[in-house]
């Protein structure tokens, strides 16, 4: 580790910062049209809309999901350095 003005560690620090605060910045903004999507969904069961709706709830959640971990791998990596 280098402790100089411009250290590894300290971009290391603020790349994790802010990839989970833009992170959770998306996930409040998606939140509520992923809601009513899936309201809409409930409401229609026969509608034939609904996959595509589905599929974009999907996949909000496995980005979610992906975002999560790598947050967490980029706590844990800072951690480590």
């Amino acid at each position: 580790m280098i402790h100089e003005g411009g250290s590894k560690v300290d971009l290391l620090l603020w790349i994790t910062i802010g990839f989970i605060i833009v992170g959770f910045v998306v996930l409040i903004s998606m939140k509520k049209g992923m809601e009513s999507k899936l309201a809409f969904i409930t409401a229609n069961m026969e509608n034939e809309e609904n996959s595509t709706k589905a599929t974009s709830i999907i996949c909000w959640i496995v980005g979610t999901t992906a975002w999560g971990i790598v947050s967490m791998i980029l706590i844990v990596w800072w951690f480590h350095h």
